[in-house]
């Protein structure tokens, strides 16, 4: 399988620290834990929000997160992106000039842990989203993405705290984020795509978190027509793609999944039986160490 273009350095010294305490019988222990450090994010002159994010790809998150909340548009051009790691800073700058004041009172507090926040009406240009009916998703890739995925060196294994997020294309992992949120993992591989050029209409798309609402929603933004995640439902999440015509599968652990919306897009090519179970986080931590 062909090597990702983007993927998580878990031995990136500035991602976590090691802390000394004390384990079940007493001993001392050193243990890697995840760092949080606060990222302001301003378009043009204008302050919008402070994200807490571990901190990598800032260009990738600020732009993510400002097409996903509508406040860049699929047309707009990016003409700077400065981030200051010493004042917690990224500023994006636009050749359109922008003015968000009315969008930014208005605060919608998601279910993404650590709280994600929307700006605006939650279900803003949702229903004008168009994913293409005749995209399709092979079994046989759902496990390949599920074994490559969770064998890959990432935060979680070393350090846990964290959530994953992955773009593929058919059984390829393309681009794998993670973040103390899942909404900020989301928002790094939006503005990757769009800082990239890259194409959503064949793509699928993965992450370790609930198939929520906002997941629903951001997936719809980003145009990409499946999302599969190895987690549940929410009901509003599946009414949501049922609506948009996402496929939407869930559950997804070694040899099984639950599909609850788009099922035509599925092509059962696999035999689920020669499908090996999946290992423990354990056991696929001890293998890529």
């Amino acid at each position: 399988m062909k090597d990702y273009l983007l993927r998580p350095d878990p031995a990136d010294p500035r991602l976590t620290e090691r802390v000394v305490g004390r384990d079940h019988t007493g001993a001392e222990v050193a243990a890697d834990v995840v760092v949080e450090r606060p990222l302001t994010l301003f378009l043009n002159g204008q302050e919008i929000v402070t994200l807490m994010t571990i901190g990598d790809h800032p260009d990738c998150l600020a732009v993510g997160y400002l097409l996903n909340q509508g406040m860049l548009r699929a047309d707009d051009t990016v003409t700077d992106i400065e981030h200051d790691p010493d004042l917690d800073v990224v500023v994006v700058r636009t050749a359109r000039a922008t003015d968000y004041e009315a969008k930014l009172s208005k605060k919608t507090l998601t279910s993404g842990c650590a709280q994600g926040t929307v700006f605006g009406d939650l279900m803003e240009d949702f229903d004008a989203a168009d994913l293409p009916p005749d995209a399709k998703v092979r079994t046989s890739w759902l496990y390949a993405l599920t074994r490559a995925i969770n064998t890959t060196p990432s935060l979680y294994l070393a350090a846990g705290a964290i959530h994953g997020c992955v773009l593929c294309e058919a059984d390829r992992p393309l681009l794998y984020m993670e973040d103390v949120g899942r909404h900020n993992a989301v928002d790094k591989i939006a503005g990757y795509m769009f800082l990239n050029e890259l194409a959503a209409a064949d793509k699928l798309f993965y992450t370790t978190g609930r198939l929520t609402s906002e997941m629903v929603i951001k997936t719809v933004r980003m145009g990409v027509p499946i999302l599969c995640s190895r987690s549940g439902f929410t009901a509003w999440g599946v009414a949501l793609a049922r609506r948009a015509d996402l496929t939407l599968i869930g559950r997804a652990r070694g040899k099984r999944f639950l599909a609850l919306a788009g099922e035509h897009r599925i092509v059962y090519d696999a035999d689920p039986e020669a499908v090996a179970e999946e290992p423990k986080a354990a056991q696929r931590k001890a293998a890529v160490t």
